[in-house]
């Protein structure tokens, strides 16, 4: 599971734009996510900005006043070289659709396509990426609509509302007014597999309620069965209810609102854990390690000749009677 932030997808833009055409006129973005990184990606090297829609209508960009004497163009000329950007691309399908749709229209300008997050090295449907992310991946910005919720546990104060007050959480009736009163933060539009609270299970009808007049589409609450926070509290079990149920259910993702809980969580159940507070995914201590060994190596540049080399061996090898049970014995010593 790959997870992306928006602060991720700012760095991202500022340590790989030098990858882009050096001489853009003019930054496109593609609704609704592209629009977030070619808004990023038009302030980072100070260039006009457009919507596709915009683009296509023939529209000038709009450039405050205190901005375009900065700019080394300010889009009041016809550009001459644009830049198409979508946040990111896997199967490629919207990409072809955009790039037929601006073939048609025939706005005469040099248009380079872009996406900042690829699954892939090889997309033919654009021109430029910025960073490889492979699948399965999840981005702040798509978390709440994401599939993988169909699959997911997930936290409810802190994620889906905001946490009571200190004196709002006294488990009595200033806590009863809260949970039907409760901000949201995030709500999801799609439903979700499993909510997964530490709220007492006395609570469950104030917090249906909740979940009803917000519109929150679930399988199953799972709450605490305790008479009191304050048990609750001796027994410390906020994370070890929640690693309970992760393990029980074997959902994909659990999505905690504190990032402490997270690390708790994530050790208790041996599996990630998507920390709302610090914008990351956790990873069991013991599997951290791993983690990072495989981010590394996708950094790091392939071995290229000695895949080739290898495989041209083989080949070889595979090409006589001696050569192809020699291949076999080597293999059988492997297992």
């Amino acid at each position: 599971m790959e997870y992306r932030s928006f602060a991720d997808l700012a760095a991202t833009i500022a340590r790989n734009s030098y990858r882009l055409p050096a001489d853009i006129d003019l930054i496109v973005g593609i609704p609704r996510s592209g629009m977030l990184a070619a808004n990023m990606l038009a302030t980072h090297l100070n260039l006009p900005f457009l919507d596709l829609e915009s683009f296509v209508a023939g529209l000038d960009p709009y450039v405050g006043r205190t901005v375009r004497p900065t700019m080394r163009v300010d889009g009041s000329t016809a550009p001459a070289r644009v830049l198409v950007v979508d946040d990111s691309i896997l199967s490629g399908e919207s990409m072809v659709e955009v790039r037929t749709r601006l073939a048609a229209a025939g706005l005469g300008a040099d248009i380079t396509y872009c996406a900042v997050y690829a699954a892939r090295e090889d997309h033919p449907e654009i021109d430029v990426w910025l960073e490889i992310v492979g699948h399965p991946r999840i981005f702040q910005w798509n978390l709440m609509r994401h599939r993988r919720l169909g699959d997911a546990c997930f936290d409810i104060d802190g994620v889906l509302c905001h946490d009571p007050a200190e004196d709002e959480n006294d488990d009595g009736e200033r806590y009863g007014q809260f949970l039907v009163n409760a901000k949201p933060l995030h709500l999801p539009g799609v439903p979700i597999k499993h909510l997964v609270t530490s709220r007492l299970e006395k609570y469950r009808a104030q917090t249906e309620q909740w979940l009803r007049a917000h519109g929150v589409d679930y399988e199953r609450l799972w709450m605490l069965d305790l008479p009191s926070a304050e048990e609750r509290r001796r027994l410390k079990m906020h994370a070890v209810h929640k690693a309970r149920v992760y393990r029980k259910t074997n959902a994909c993702l659990f999505v905690e609102s504190e990032d402490r809980q997270a690390i708790e969580i994530a050790d208790l159940s041996g599996r990630p854990v998507l920390s709302i507070e610090a914008q990351r995914i956790v990873w069991p201590e013991h599997q951290a390690e791993a983690a990072r060994q495989r981010f590394q190596r996708r950094k790091s540049p392939p071995d290229t000749m000695g895949q080739g080399m290898r495989q041209a061996l083989l080949r070889a090898l595979r090409s006589t009677p001696i050569g192809t049970a020699f291949v076999r014995k080597l293999r059988s010593l492997m297992v």
